[in-house]
């Protein structure tokens, strides 16, 4: 993981298959603008959201803020395909959701250099459950474009089986 530190304060995430949301986050006053590919797109919208949000990076218009596009799980049948598209789209970063151990986020670095991502294009991990809480120092030290940590705490406390209230 990087040593430098940029202060987010804010991070908003829009479903990539919402080309409404896509253009509105150009005007909100945001740090991040997260682009989903994962949770917020149903299956059968998930090739759409994936051509809406290459083509909305493409055009731009986003001025200062960061665009990280969340791909879907590795496993599922649209995370590589996924992969691919982030990976010359021009984004800022690459949000890899459901990360339990360094192996696999080192497996999705390699896989951005092999598919053409420039060196500057950075790599986000989600973690998401306990196993991953325990393993935070192996994945924090997992590959040289690790720059955020992001904790999915509705997930967390779903495995954790907390109560919603």
């Amino acid at each position: 993981m990087t040593q430098s530190i940029k202060p987010r304060r804010s991070a908003l995430y829009m479903p990539g298959s919402n080309q409404r949301a896509l253009d509105k986050a150009r005007e909100l006053p945001v740090d991040v603008v997260i682009m989903d590919l994962e949770d917020a797109v149903a299956p059968d919208a998930k090739e759409t959201a994936r051509a809406n949000v290459v083509a909305a990076v493409a055009a731009g218009g986003y001025g200062h803020r960061e665009i990280v596009i969340r791909i879907s799980g590795y496993g599922t049948p649209w995370w590589k395909d996924d992969l691919v598209a982030v990976a010359t789209s021009g984004a800022n970063a690459m949000l890899a959701p459901k990360i339990s151990g360094a192996d696999l986020l080192s497996k999705l670095g390699d896989l951005l250099a092999i598919n053409g991502a420039p060196d500057e294009l950075r790599l986000w991990s989600m973690v998401e459950t306990p196993t991953a809480i325990l393993n935070i120092n192996r994945i924090a030290n997992a590959d040289p474009r690790l720059e955020v940590i992001v904790m999915g705490t509705s997930d967390l406390a779903k495995e954790l089986r907390i109560p919603p209230d």
